[in-house]
């Protein structure tokens, strides 16, 4: 059966000789992978370019039913984007974002609303002069929320974990920059020292590893730290 959907690439492997295997979460479909073939041979470097991670792309798929790996009859960009692949900082926190996908749902996991927020927080991390450092804590208190596991206070998000990293003084600073950022998501203009929004990063982390039970290390935090510090 041939069906169109919107889809962002998540992740994108090397194949055989000159093919990738891509891992797609789509809108109707949900999370995806297909083998695109001969996408890596000399002079289709725009064909390649199209299934680079966090890629929004307009696609018309071949949908088989039981079969592990699907493909792509027709694919084309949705949504362009003008700045995160110029940009050091937004290029590390669309792969953060990424991997916080990958390691969140599973093979066929649908759900319209995630998509379209996914959607929505991707095009908003590709506009001029936004707020970065508090990014990457406001996208996971947002997939939290959509994954059915975010509380709704403060108080009870901070017990939520089996580790907390925070100092008796700290507590009050933090609960205020967790207020914010659960309040105001990716428009929270909090000004709090870096430590503090490292240790927040990190408590996030560990959330949601234990909430996923998955113990494999986040790949992509050492640049996300160097930029909470910036």
């Amino acid at each position: 059966m041939i069906r169109k959907t919107e889809g962002i690439v998540i992740s994108c492997i090397r194949y055989q000789e000159s093919s990738v295997i891509v891992k797609i979460f789509t809108r109707e479909l949900g999370f995806k992978s297909y083998i695109v073939n001969s996408v890596r041979k000399a002079g289709n470097k725009s064909k390649i370019a199209l299934y680079q991670p966090m890629t929004m792309l307009d696609l018309v798929v071949y949908e088989k039913e039981g079969a592990g790996l699907q493909r792509i009859s027709e694919a084309k960009t949705n949504h362009p984007y003008q700045l995160i692949p110029f940009d050091f900082r937004k290029t590390s926190i669309a792969l953060f974002v990424a991997e916080a996908i990958s390691k969140s749902i599973y093979e066929n996991y649908q759900n319209e609303w995630l998509f379209d927020w996914i959607k929505k927080s991707l095009i908003h991390l590709d506009l001029p002069n936004i707020e970065l450092r508090h990014y990457p804590h406001a996208f996971l208190i947002q997939l939290a929320k959509f994954l059915g596991f975010g509380p709704e206070e403060v108080s009870i998000f901070l017990e939520e974990s089996r580790t907390l990293p925070f100092s008796p003084e700290e507590i009050p600073v933090v609960s205020t920059y967790l207020h914010e950022l659960m309040e105001n998501s990716f428009a929270c203009k909090a000004r709090v020292p870096h430590l503090i929004r490292r240790k927040l990063l990190d408590y996030l982390l560990d959330f949601f590893s234990e909430q996923l039970d998955h113990n494999q290390p986040w790949k992509s935090i050492t640049v996300i730290r160097q930029i909470m510090e910036e």
